[in-house]
């Protein structure tokens, strides 16, 4: 069996991971000229944190991880106001949570593909007939591949989607936010944050700095605002949404990259009734996105990749396969959206007193079996399904 997966993503790269051991020959499509750069410190760990396990790439995960100390909202000084523990919060998570720039992760997943994968940079999808047979793909440099199944594991913004599904703004639900990302040099910054996530304890908008072990500061922002329109200059639109924060906001800004160096996007979810449709599927934020308000996205999308692969190895078909996979796989994604969608004030306060309510918040997870119930708020609905299906795997279709 053959697949033709567009993205080399997180969730595309897990799955080209797990169908090329089931033995799959698999081809992925990368628009990207090489491996992205941007993006921001992520908390792995559910269960996208179960299927890295099982996929035998953790080890590898562990590595590139970094040791988070706490989650500290800090004022216009940056005096600490409050923070959350990840000791603590990894404890009451039975230690299964780590933390990684999502470029690492990337980086992981890739750096375990099997050599007979063949990926593509610079390459995108620009046609699909979606035959009862097969499915041939169109690529933006003229040629054309064949398969068995394609695969969109290419993000919000799917092309796989616009072109097999329907229009893209018939899928998108905008929450009310964007979100940027970037890395700078300053070791000022760098001795200041270290080893915490440093938030600013600010309404409408924010600013987080981590310190990575190049010497680099790894900069995250999110802010309220009811236009998903995307600016033309991205480090314009930062330095002039986030100019009026203090601490150490203006020197980020100042050292902040040309746009191109910049990751900047509206914080969306996407909701489809159906994933597949013929010989076309879709995976992670194609069609499962939750977003950074819920900090699952790498998680699930690695999870349901490794769902996809499961069931479309074990069905007797690749249609039986495309509808198991939706059946199990769709109502955990419907819940984590819920979740999200629930938690936004708190991700992002809109008034001071929603502030000053999430600091108490973070103080009282230092009392015995609050920490639990605040983990357990964050990962929604606990889900087995990752371990029911590593604990009889599927065979590989080319045994021995």
């Amino acid at each position: 069996m053959k697949v033709v997966i567009c993205g080399a993503g997180i969730a595309g790269l897990a799955l080209a991971r797990r169908l090329a051991d089931l033995g799959w020959d698999v081809v992925v499509l990368e628009r990207a000229p090489c491996p992205r750069t941007q993006g921001y410190m992520i908390d792995f760990f559910g269960p996208g944190y179960d299927a890295a396990e099982a996929m035998g790439v953790l080890p590898r995960l562990r590595e590139l991880a970094y040791h988070v100390t706490e989650a500290s909202l800090v004022d216009e000084t940056g005096r600490r106001r409050a923070g959350l523990s990840f000791e603590r919060f990894a404890r009451a998570g039975n230690e299964r949570l780590m933390s990684l720039m999502r470029p690492d992760l990337e980086r992981g997943l890739r750096e375990q593909l099997p050599d007979h994968v063949d990926l593509r940079f610079a390459t995108g999808v620009t046609g699909v007939d979606n035959g009862a047979d097969s499915v041939r793909v169109a690529l933006s440099n003229g040629d054309s591949v064949e398969a068995d199944l394609l695969v969109g594991a290419d993000g919000v913004h799917s092309t796989v989607r616009r072109l097999v599904f329907s229009e893209e703004r018939n899928h998108l639900r905008y929450l009310g936010f964007h979100t940027a990302a970037f890395v700078f040099d300053d070791p000022d910054v760098h001795a200041r944050v270290r080893d915490r996530f440093c938030l600013t304890d600010t309404a409408g908008k924010q600013m987080g700095f981590y310190g990575l072990r190049d010497g680099r500061v790894a900069t995250f922002a999110v802010h309220r605002t009811p236009d998903p329109t995307l600016p033309d200059d991205a480090r314009a639109a930062l330095r002039r949404t986030y100019g009026s924060l203090g601490w150490v906001v203006p020197r980020a800004l100042e050292r902040c990259p040309p746009a191109e160096e910049i990751y900047y996007d509206q914080v969306l979810q996407v909701e489809m009734p159906r994933w597949s449709h013929g010989r076309v599927a879709l995976v992670g934020d194609a069609c499962q996105a939750v977003s950074l308000l819920a900090g699952q996205g790498a998680s699930l999308g690695v999870a349901g990749a490794y769902v996809l692969a499961e069931r479309l190895t074990r069905e007797p078909s690749i249609h039986d396969g495309l509808r198991e996979y939706e059946r199990l796989w769709h109502p955990v994604v419907t819940e984590r959206q819920r979740v999200a969608r629930s938690g936004a004030r708190w991700f992002l306060p809109e008034s001071a007193l929603q502030l000053r309510a999430r600091r108490v918040a973070m103080r009282l997870t230092r009392l015995p079996g609050v920490d639990r119930y605040v983990a357990g708020t964050l990962a929604g609905k606990p889900t087995t399904l990752i371990q029911r299906l590593a604990a009889n795997p599927a065979r590989p279709l080319r045994a021995g």
